[in-house]
């Protein structure tokens, strides 16, 4: 069996095209324009090019953007100042702040700064908690944009096997909440699971997300099973000296030959993230006026 690839940037090409079209439907119908605002803390070289992309796709869609780049001893303070004013700013519905901030800054405290109905990165306690709970909430980015490949690559998920390899609360917790909501029979596996080959291989849907470079072998997937691989390891290119090269949580060859469908490292999930960063502001653009949201960019 060779797998099918399925193509993330494509796929993500058309959730900004459906971003697009309902911003454009806002502007026309209702005269409003989502807006995104990104707090960028320091010159990290790889968080500058993520949120230079983030401006740039936010910008292609019709939407606002509001970048504030604050200095690397930026007090806690002062951060939450800016935080606080696009809290009561009507002109912006998504707020995040790129991570990872300097380290006398905390994680946890910023995103609990900011308005859960805000929170475009889905990263709160409120929103985990809508999302443990079925509530409405805003679903963080990369869960959400695996969920929308599955939801396309399998249609409905009823009574399917999925393991999540990964247990954090950025992907795994989530994901594993997403799937449950599909109504798949849900593992959250991870380092101490005993076994876990064997819990991999029952999988008719198989998501790894830990970090550790092809450590889910094409013996551990179940024939047929969609697999999506979440992770990303940069090495060095074994044929380009001074170069590098990007491989995923699975072994894509071995994987390939048995299951059914999967994504590849890099063209995978990668390129769904800011889509859905996009897909959430619209949505939070359309809770905060009363207004319909759009079709197929939720959970």
């Amino acid at each position: 069996m060779t797998a099918t690839v399925i193509d993330g940037k494509e796929f993500a090409g058309r959730v900004r095209g459906q971003v697009s079209d309902h911003v454009a439907r806002l502007k026309a119908d209702h005269g409003i324009t989502p807006g995104l605002a990104v707090v960028l803390v320091g010159e990290d070289p790889a968080s500058e090019v993520y949120v230079a992309a983030k401006h740039r796709q936010t910008v292609e869609v019709g939407m606002a953007s509001f970048e504030h780049k604050l200095p690397a001893d930026v007090s806690e303070e002062e951060l939450f100042a800016v935080i606080d004013k696009l809290n009561a700013d009507p002109a912006v519905h998504g707020i995040l702040c790129q991570f990872p901030v300097p380290d006398h800054l905390d994680e946890r405290r910023v995103v609990a700064r900011i308005d859960p109905a805000k929170d475009v990165d889905g990263l709160s306690v409120t929103n985990a908690g809508l999302l443990a709970s079925g509530e409405t909430g805003l679903v963080s980015c990369t869960p959400l944009g695996c969920l929308m490949l599955l939801r396309d690559q399998l249609g409905d998920m009823s009574g399917m096997d999925a393991v999540v390899v990964g247990r954090s609360n950025l992907f795994g917790k989530p994901m594993g909440q997403l799937l449950l909501q599909e109504n798949c029979t849900v593992t959250i596996a991870h380092s101490r699971t005993r076994d876990l080959a064997d819990v991999c291989r029952r999988a008719d849907i198989l998501v790894a997300a830990v970090g550790r470079a092809e450590m889910v072998q094409g013996d551990w997937v179940k024939p047929g099973a969609t697999v999506i691989d979440v992770g990303i390891t940069r090495i060095p290119h074994p044929d380009k000296p001074g170069k590098s090269k990007l491989l995923g949580d699975v072994h894509f060859a071995g994987a390939a030959e048995v299951a059914g469908a999967i994504t590849p490292v890099p063209g995978g999930v990668g390129p769904m993230t800011i889509a859905c960063l996009l897909a959430n502001t619209v949505t939070a653009c359309c809770r905060a006026h009363g207004l319909a949201e759009p079709e197929g960019l939720t959970a």
